[in-house]
């Protein structure tokens, strides 16, 4: 028997522990963390709305800062995600923990536990590239500090290459500028162990999915290499063959439940990423072309570097969606290329109801509105440029537009 959440879901579980959002065993203790490390979160997004209302608005200028703030407001939603449906999430470990509970021999259990080591290798992936990448940020700014003796760079020169974030605290900025670099840093470790441990944790879940397909698949084909029926009657060979189908749609049909309820899980926060982060792909890349006009290399790698996390995002996304279908798909050509012709009557009528069933191809959907596959993710990319282009296309216009809103 296999336990997921210490054999497969363990350093899944060390990431949601770190952030509160482990589904179960919720003290008082874990809750106030949660309310602490959100509001972080809502804090952060918050100071940097408020530089709309406090500062002047050019179009560069706002479009710099919805730039950031919608991105930094994925962090929010993926938090909220898990912390509203932490019930859901148990839910979801429990279905595919009962589903492997009934795995019938040493094949599929190696097949599901290849998925765990799958899953761990790509958790430990993506955790690895998330401390590094945020190791290299939260130092940034303070390299010049630790190698002062080597590079002559004064206090000023330090804090410009700091706060690439236009944010307003209400307080001098320069006086607190380590209190306000502390707050950064943190929501910046908040936010990627929130990004690793939610998607990754939703990662596995479909890694898994994947393995149970390929499990129905095989038993699919077990039912056609069996040798001894020829010396059994028909009523019996019909009694096997039905049994044996039985455990292949079985597991299918719960695979399948198993991905619909993880869609409808977080319908509406899907809907939500989607938007958000076509919109805010089309702003960074926006901001890297507006960068590169005006010479700012700063500016550059920042949205460089968030329009690179949103493309990595979606087409993961997007990958193990198409991943999901290409799955289902090979079941009902497994079906379809055995020889179903060989088996009793009423055990064809069976086959006949999966490859029925399987003609249809089933989709992995996003809030609802979308199918995740490569060419949802082409969709998408072709989606933020069109928007990129509008606004680029606009750019001369934009200003006319803004000074007749004021008036």
């Amino acid at each position: 028997m296999i336990c997921l959440e210490t054999q497969h879901f363990n350093l899944n579980r060390t990431l949601l522990l770190a952030i509160g959002l482990w589904p179960y065993q919720k003290s008082k203790l874990v809750r106030l963390q949660i309310i602490l490390f959100f509001g972080i979160l809502i804090s952060f997004v918050t100071v940097q709305f408020t530089a709309l209302i406090t500062k002047k608005c050019t179009v560069n200028f706002i479009i710099k800062v919805f730039s950031t703030m919608i991105f930094f407001s994925v962090y929010v939603i993926m938090y909220n995600m898990f912390w509203i449906n932490s019930h859901r999430v148990r839910n979801l470990l429990e279905q595919l923990q009962y589903i492997c509970n009934e795995l019938k021999d040493e094949n599929e259990f190696n097949i599901i536990k290849k998925c765990g080591n799958n899953t761990k290798f790509c958790t430990l992936t993506c955790t690895v590239f998330a401390i590094c990448s945020t190791f290299l940020v939260i130092l940034q700014p303070i390299w010049p500090e630790i190698l002062g003796i080597v590079l002559d760079i004064n206090k000023s020169r330090i804090q410009s290459q700091a706060i690439h974030i236009t944010t307003e605290y209400f307080v001098d900025q320069k006086k607190y500028f380590y209190l306000i670099l502390l707050h950064i840093n943190t929501v910046i470790c908040i936010g990627a162990t929130t990004l690793t441990a939610t998607g990754t944790m939703l990662l596995g879940c479909a890694i898994h999915a994947c393995g149970l397909f390929k499990i129905a698949s095989y038993r699919m084909e077990q039912i056609m290499k069996i040798k001894m029926l020829k010396n059994v009657n028909l009523k019996d060979r019909t009694m096997i063959y039905n049994k044996k189908i039985f455990y292949a749609v079985q597991i299918h049909r719960k695979t399948i439940k198993f991905c619909e309820f993880l869609s409808s899980t977080f319908k509406g926060s899907f809907f939500l990423l989607v938007i958000i982060t076509v919109i805010s792909l089309s702003l960074n890349i926006y901001g890297i072309f507006q960068s590169i006009s005006l010479g700012d290399k700063e500016e550059f790698l920042l949205h460089l570097l968030l329009a690179s996390i949103i493309l990595l995002y979606m087409f993961v996304v997007n990958y193990v969606g198409q991943e999901i279908t290409n799955h289902n798909n090979y079941v009902y050509f497994t079906a379809y290329n055995s020889r179903w012709y060989n088996a009793p009557l009423q055990a064809q009528k069976l086959i006949l109801f999966v490859l029925l069933k399987g003609s249809r191809t089933y989709y992995l959907n996003i809030g609802g509105m979308i199918v995740a596959s490569l060419e949802c993710f082409a969709t998408l990319i072709k989606t933020s440029m069109s928007y990129f282009t509008v606004i680029y296309s606009m750019e001369d216009y934009l200003p006319i537009y803004v000074k007749l809103g004021s008036l």
